[in-house]
C-alpha cells in the first residue's frame, strides 16, 4: 500500500509538534486516528519514523531525513489544487488567441480590455495572421481560439460565425465612385488598383469574385498592411477593396468609402476552435465575451 496524503499530514504534524494532542488539534484528526495514520506510513515505508517511549514520539535518523520531503510534498500537493481552483475560477491562466489583422485591430481592443478588467490575473497573448495561419495556429493548439473566416479545415476544426462584414470600395475624396451610394463591382475597372496581400483571404475573395464578373483589376501596386492601403488611397493612387470592419484599424482621412454590391457578398467572421478539445475556463470565458460584443462591433 502505497503512503496517503492523510498519513503525510499525520507525520508532518507530530513531527512539528510537541505531542499528539497538539497535533490532533491542528489537523482536526483524533490522536487514535493520528496513531493508526502513522503505523500504516510506517509498514508502507518498511521501518520506524518515530521512536516511541511513554512520554513523547521523537524522529528517527530516516524520518529526520524524510521530514522536509514530506512538508515539501505537502505543499507541492497544496499548491497544485491552489493553482486548479484558481484556474477554473479565472484569476489565474493563459489565453492564446489567434486573429486576422482586420480582427486583431477592429474588434479585440475593446474586448481585451474587458476581459482584462474582470480578470486581471489571466494573460492574453495576441497573434495577428492571416487565415491560414490562424487555422494552422489552433489546428496544432498554439493558439486556444482563432478570430477568422470559416477554416477549409473542418474535419479538426469547429466555426462559429459571430458577425457579419461586407467588402467596401475605398476611394479618395473627389473620386467619381463617390457620386454613387453603392458601387458594383464591375464599375471598379478601369481604375487604378491599390491591392492588399494577394496571401490574404480577403484578396483571394476579391480576385474570386471579379474574375466571376469578368472585369479584370488594374492593379498598380500592392501592400502587405491595411493601412498602408489607405494612405495609397488617399494619397490619390488609386482605388481599392477592403473589409468593412478594416476601417476601424486606418485613418480614414482623406478617403471615403461606398458598399459594393452585384454580387452582394457578406463576409462572414467567427471563432475557430478544436473539434474535441474543450476550451479552458479562461478560454471559455473570453469566447463570451467575443460572443456578447460582436453584434456591437458589427454597427
Amino acid at each position: 500500500m502505497k503512503p496517503s496524503i492523510k498519513q503525510l499530514r499525520a507525520f508532518v504534524a507530530v513531527a512539528q509538534s510537541s505531542s499528539l494532542a497538539e497535533a490532533s488539534e491542528r489537523i482536526h484528526l483524533s490522536q487514535p486516528a493520528i496513531s493508526i495514520a502513522l503505523r500504516k506510513l510506517e509498514e508502507a515505508v518498511g521501518g520506524a519514523l518515530f521512536s516511541r517511549t511513554t512520554r513523547q514520539l521523537s524522529l528517527t535518523p530516516e524520518g529526520e531525513a524524510f521530514l522536509p520531503v514530506a512538508v515539501r510534498l505537502l505543499n507541492d500537493w497544496s499548491e497544485a489544487f491552489e493553482d486548479l481552483e484558481e484556474r477554473f475560477s479565472k484569476q489565474r491562466g493563459k489565453v492564446t488567441v489567434a486573429a486576422l489583422p482586420t480582427l486583431a485591430a477592429g474588434l479585440l481592443p475593446g474586448i481585451i480590455a474587458a476581459f482584462h478588467a474582470r480578470y486581471p490575473r489571466i494573460n492574453l497573448s495576441l497573434h495577428d495572421v492571416l487565415a491560414e495561419q490562424v487555422s494552422q495556429m489552433v489546428r496544432e493548439g498554439r493558439a486556444d481560439l482563432g478570430l477568422s473566416v470559416a477554416p477549409h479545415d473542418t474535419e479538426e476544426l469547429a466555426f462559429e460565425p459571430v458577425l457579419m462584414d461586407r467588402y467596401v470600395a475605398v476611394c479618395p475624396h473627389g473620386h467619381p465612385l463617390l457620386e454613387h451610394e453603392s458601387v458594383a463591382w464591375r464599375q471598379l475597372a478601369g481604375h487604378p488598383f491599390i491591392g492588399i496581400n494577394r496571401l490574404s483571404s480577403s484578396r483571394q475573395e476579391i480576385d474570386r469574385i471579379m474574375a466571376e464578373v469578368g472585369e479584370p483589376l488594374e492593379i498598380l501596386c500592392d501592400a502587405s498592411q491595411i493601412a498602408t492601403v489607405g494612405r495609397m488611397v488617399a494619397a490619390g493612387l488609386g482605388i481599392s477593396v477592403l473589409p468593412r470592419l478594416s476601417f476601424r484599424q486606418i485613418s480614414t482621412q482623406g478617403i471615403e468609402y461606398r458598399p459594393l454590391t452585384a454580387p452582394d457578398v457578406e463576409r462572414p467572421l467567427g471563432i475557430v476552435m478544436r473539434h474535441r478539445h474543450p476550451l479552458s475556463a479562461a478560454a471559455s470565458a473570453l469566447r463570451t465575451l467575443i460572443q456578447e460584443a460582436s453584434p456591437d462591433c458589427a454597427s
